[in-house]
């Protein structure tokens, strides 16, 4: 059973509608009225499923965040879902999945790292992958008009299901 959901992204303005912030662009999108406050190097909030975050430390850096609220709460790494963008996806796809390597992505190698394991659930956002220039750019790189249409409707079919209830081995494309 999820009891903590970790959306991921980066702080800041300029990074607020970027690929590599489709964590924290679902998160906004699921919970609008959410009352945060500051906890576990996170903006934190408890919900009557469960607790959500969203680290304010750098993506690399997430880990920091997800270690401090999984030992405060005496959490096992099955009881953490990591929604977090990916490239191997494509625009307009999501996975849910348990475990599985970091492929590259350097928040979940923090998360890894700092929790022990790569044992916790996974909402996997595609953003597909660039088709020429370097990947570090295109992640953080702001998404087209067409692009945030795609990832509303995905948006949208995550939100039936919601996170803490999210069937395993779930693929969505729309």
């Amino acid at each position: 059973m999820i009891r903590l959901a970790v959306f991921l992204g980066n702080t800041g303005r300029g990074y607020e509608n970027t690929r590599h912030n489709a964590g924290f662009l679902l998160c906004s999108y699921l919970y609008p009225d959410a009352v945060f406050s500051i906890k576990f190097h996170s903006a934190y909030a408890k919900l009557s499923q469960g607790a959500i975050m969203k680290p304010l430390t750098l993506m690399n850096l997430s880990g920091t965040a997800v270690s401090e609220a999984k030992s405060f709460f005496k959490l096992k790494n099955e009881e953490i879902l990591v929604v977090h963008d990916d490239m191997e996806l494509a625009l307009g796809t999501a996975a849910f999945q348990k475990g599985g390597g970091t492929k590259g992505h350097n928040g979940l190698k923090s998360i890894r790292d700092r929790c022990g394991g790569e044992d916790f659930f996974r909402l996997r956002i595609g953003i597909g992958r660039p088709d020429k220039g370097s990947p570090a750019v295109y992640v953080l790189s702001p998404f087209t008009e067409s692009e945030k249409a795609s990832l509303n409707a995905l948006f949208s079919r995550i939100a039936s299901y919601g996170v803490f209830s999210i069937p395993e081995n779930l693929h969505l494309k729309v």
